[in-house]
């Protein structure tokens, strides 16, 4: 047969796997002689009729695309057989046309059949540049497989989706990136997709993690735990002491079944800032992170197999979690493991600088910082060196700042500091304008944290509408260092002689200064407003030193002096995971206290410190700061709403619980192991409890100025003795932190926050993420109310569920969002864990409508109530917000431009309130909440 000359120009076929190529007649002419030979055999196929009834067919089929395509276009391939198939029975061959229906019949059986096993037309490229087909096969299994004992998840559907997104020739390492693409999509519609999700990205990290370490692609993650830890040696990043445990043994203890738990935002976290990694490969996988970690906390124990197993399990389980420098650095050349560094600036210039020097070292190496600088002289003040006049505090804080910002922790994220002064410092209004996006740039500190140092004087001053005044600590040092009914004294001698002597001050209404704290609060989100006395009168090593600030995120209240550099290691236990049958198992909760204490004690002794004055600090008094997350997940779990006196009632019995089983242990360890150096004389050796001190704050304020509840239900008095006759470990064992980031890995709700929505995308380093709270949905499925209709509701409404008219009154209660609580509900809580707690809470406050009244009430309620600290306010303003939205993220960004994004509350525009408080936008990002890269504490 020759191939006809009739052909249509510029004709293009579209094959079934959506290439296109050429027109080609011969093809046809084939097509139609395999079905000739077919019905006639081979001899007949030769003869002169046969080949000219061939070609004749062939131009008949060619002369229709001619007459329909005459300038030549695309026509699919099916359509070209479908005419071969007519032209055969026009010219009276029925039984070839019947033939050639046969063979492709045959034909399509034969691709119905791969297609069980390939996709009969993608082709993907291997890792040896050969094109395979897709294997349709092992791609449903994938995903069955990490859809096992998940409800609601249509495997077909991810299947479907994920054959749509591919293209002929993909490589066959994205087929695992769009799997997950295609799976997390539907995480608002069903929150089960974030662990499926979150174990499709788990397999290919493994996968990498064993190509990477030279292993079989079928060996477990526990099989690969001493070859992971050679190669982290030999490359310099593992401690090489980690090769001397018994890996044997170790390896038998890591369970991989253990990575199911993660959501797909938790492991993704982890991939991105915590996994270490070799010229961008992270070949550190999940099991074994958790293991290093461990090993890296049990260096020096005695028996350290057992105990690295036992940290590992309350690790992977997510009982407990270590901060987020633990997390980092456990088990490095480098272990600098602790998170909070407190420090005093000295009214000297070597000393300012030095003091900068050392937040440049800690920032390269450690957590958030916080800086007292209260003892630097005020502006105008004299200096008799140069017989001149000081520029006060302000230019030396910027310094601090852009140092903050130039040493950015070994490029893992940013430095983080918070400056705190006293309220009477004389620099105090341009301090509370720090932050202002106006006036003098030489004079602002946009990157940095700031605080107030409030004594309890000056709150006695608003109430009582007195007059307050500022002085220089250059003319009043020793104000500084006193506290309560001492600082109450002696500033009423500096107010007497102010005048006579001639000393800097100024006298203004102390509601005027007050009503501007409030008002910059609202307006930058600082300075924060924490409360100097209570941190003082209530706090354990009041006999060797001074509470001079807390840290970045409020939560610490140890000593600090030009000595000192007060340290803090943090960890929190994961509240939700210690609710058992809708109730707080006690049991566990001990278990899990009692492991956790001894590793936070552990770091002490195993931490890396830049400046000897932090060594010096951590190692006389060893203060740790046990916290706690999950608490509003617990909460869903006993079905209490947070707006509740049941929330209340449980914020108190929870933290009397950890209170009780902490001191405890640290006094069983003071036992095992010693008892901290300065503990003689401290309130702990003097029988004073955190409970306990309440009596010495209330001796100290006027009686209607101090409203904190006293309920007891443990046996107090029994670990009271206990403590003063076996001593303790650690000068301080408890502190709330943010847990911005390890709540997240957890994924749990962070800290003791409340929900800020029910759904919306959170931003942060490793990109967007759908968060939906999987407690509503399951509410909302069993009163079968859950569906499209619901999730596009929720998109509407910002993850509220207040304005959705068919959800119940007790599902609105229930799952009431942040600003849709009163503030009272959280400060009451605050307070009835605050009166357990030794050091302190970082409390982020939430006023919907905000006015100034509103404002005054909520902080002057938090005094009352014995709170040390408060953090972020966020805060909506009383007649008008706006919508949320999306920021483009980068990295696995969810692009959902429907869905509201992490909160941007504040008021669209400036309006005046009652009380003469500016209301301005925008408030900051709470890195609790959405700051995309703040993880300074945890």
């Amino acid at each position: 047969m020759s191939v006809i000359s009739s052909t249509p120009g510029q004709l293009q076929v579209i094959k079934r796997n959506g290439d296109v190529a050429p027109f080609d007649a011969e093809k046809i002419s084939v097509a139609i002689g395999k079905a000739f030979l077919a019905v006639e055999g081979q001899q007949s196929i030769d003869s002169s009729r046969i080949h000219d009834q061939i070609t004749q067919l062939t131009e008949v089929v060619v002369g229709t695309f001619k007459r329909r395509l005459p300038s030549g276009g695309t026509i699919h391939i099916e359509e070209i057989q479908d005419q071969v198939e007519l032209a055969l029975m026009r010219e009276g061959e029925q039984r070839v046309a019947r033939a050639y229906v046969i063979y492709r019949d045959q034909r399509t059986n034969a691709r119905q059949n791969l297609n069980e096993h390939h996709h009969p037309t993608l082709q993907i490229t291997d890792k040896n540049g050969q094109l395979q087909p897709l294997n349709l096969a092992e791609l449903k299994t994938e995903i069955e497989k990490a859809a096992t004992d998940l409800v609601g998840i249509d495997v077909d559907a991810i299947v479907e989706e994920t054959v749509k997104n591919l293209y002929n020739g993909v490589k066959v390492s994205d087929i695992s990136t769009t799997m997950i693409m295609a799976t997390r999509t539907r995480i608002e519609y069903e929150p089960n997709y974030t662990y499926v999700t979150a174990r499709l990205l788990r397999n290919e990290l493994v996968k990498t993690g064993l190509e990477f370490l030279g292993l079989d692609s079928n060996t477990s993650e526990a099989d690969a735990l001493e070859a992971y830890l050679k190669k982290g040696a030999e490359l310099e990043l593992l401690s090489p002491e980690l090769l001397n445990f018994d890996l044997e043994k170790l390896s038998q203890a890591i369970q991989p079944e253990r990575s199911n738990q993660f959501t797909y935002l938790g492991l993704q976290t982890l991939f991105d800032r915590y996994f270490i990694h070799s010229n961008g490969v992270r070949f550190e996988l999940p099991q074994l992170f958790f293991m290093r970690v461990s090993m890296g906390l049990a260096l020096n124990e005695q028996d350290r197999e057992a105990r690295a197993i036992e940290f590992y399990n309350l690790l992977s389980s997510f009982d407990y979690m270590a901060s987020t420098p633990t997390l980092f650095n456990s088990g490095t050349l480098r272990p600098q493991l602790s998170s909070c560094y407190l420090t005093t600036i000295d009214d000297d210039l070597f000393d300012i600088y030095g003091a900068i020097r050392d937040n440049a070292m800690l920032s390269k190496w450690a957590g958030g910082l916080g800086n007292d600088w209260t003892p630097v002289r005020a502006l105008n003040s004299y200096i008799k060196g140069t017989n001149g006049k000081s520029q006060g505090v302000v230019p030396f804080l910027k310094v601090a700042n852009d140092t903050a910002v130039a040493v950015n922790q070994g490029g893992k994220r940013k430095g983080a500091v918070c400056a705190y002064l006293e309220t009477w410092h004389l620099d105090i209004e341009e301090f509370l304008e720090l932050r202002k996006n106006t006036g003098d740039d030489r004079r602002r500190t946009h990157d940095m944290n700031t605080a107030n140092w409030v004594p309890d004087l000056f709150m006695q001053r608003v109430i009582e509408d007195g007059e307050w005044t500022l002085f220089t600590p250059s003319e009043t040092p020793d104000l500084h260092d006193l506290t309560g009914e001492a600082f109450a004294t002696r500033y009423a001698y500096y107010e007497s002689i102010a005048k006579e002597q001639n000393l800097l001050h100024k006298k203004i209404q102390a509601k005027d200064l007050w009503r501007k704290m409030l008002s910059m609060l609202f307006e930058t989100g600082h300075p924060w407003i924490t409360f100097k006395d209570v941190c003082n009168l209530r706090s354990p090593q009041q006999h060797v030193g001074v509470v001079h600030s807390s840290n970045l995120c409020t939560e610490i209240t140890l000593n600090t002096s030009k000595d000192e550099i007060a340290v803090c290691n943090l960890g929190s236990i994961n509240l939700v995971r210690h609710i058992t049958n809708g109730k707080l198992d006690q049991a566990k909760l001990e278990r899990t206290i009692k492991v956790a204490v001894r590793m936070l004690d552990n770091v002490i002794d195993i931490n890396y410190y830049a400046v000897p004055q932090a060594k010096n600090s951590n190692m006389k008094h060893r203060p740790v700061g046990m916290g706690i997350m999950g608490f509003q997940d617990a909460l869903y779990e006993m079905n209490i709403a947070y707006g509740s006196n049941a929330a209340v009632e449980f914020a108190d019995a929870s933290m009397e619980a950890i209170s009780y089983f902490a001191i405890q242990e640290s006094s069983d360890l003071a036992l095992e192991r010693g008892v901290y150096s300065t503990f003689k004389g401290s309130l702990w050796d003097q029988g004073i409890l955190p409970i306990d001190s309440l009596d010495i704050v209330a001796k100290s304020r006027p009686a209607n100025m101090f409203e904190v509840d006293r309920t007891q239900r443990l046996d107090w008095d029994t670990l009271r003795q206990k403590v003063q006759k076996d001593g303790m470990r650690n000068s301080n064992v408890m502190a709330i932190a943010p847990t911005a980031t390890i709540s997240n890995i957890c994924g749990v709700s962070q800290s003791i926050e409340p929900t800020f929505q029910n759904l919306y995308v959170k931003s942060n380093l490793s990109g967007e993420f759908t968060i939906i709270n999987p407690y509503l949905v399951r509410t909302l499925k069993e009163r079968d109310l859950w569906d499209v209709v619901m999730v596009n509701d929720l998109k509407h409404y910002e993850g509220s569920v207040e304005k959705i008219a068919r959800i119940p009154d007790d599902i609105k209660g229930l799952f009431a969002t942040a600003f849709e609580i009163e503030p009272r509900w959280i400060v009451d809580a605050a307070s009835r864990r605050q009166k357990w707690i030794d050091q302190a809470q970082s409390l982020n406050l939430y006023i919907g409508a905000a006015n100034g009244k509103k404002l005054d009430l909520t902080y002057k309620m938090a005094w009352l109530r014995g709170l040390k600290t408060t953090y972020y306010l966020r805060a909506l303003g009383a007649t008008s917000t706006e919508k949320s939205t999306i920021n483009t993220g980068a990295l696995n960004a969810v692009k959902n431009t429907s869905a509201p994004a992490a909160p941007q509350a504040a008021p669209a525009k400036k309006e005046t309130v009652e009380d003469g408080f500016a209301q301005a936008a925008p408030v900051p990002a709470a890195c609790s909440i959405d700051n995309p890269d703040c993880e300074a504490c945890q």
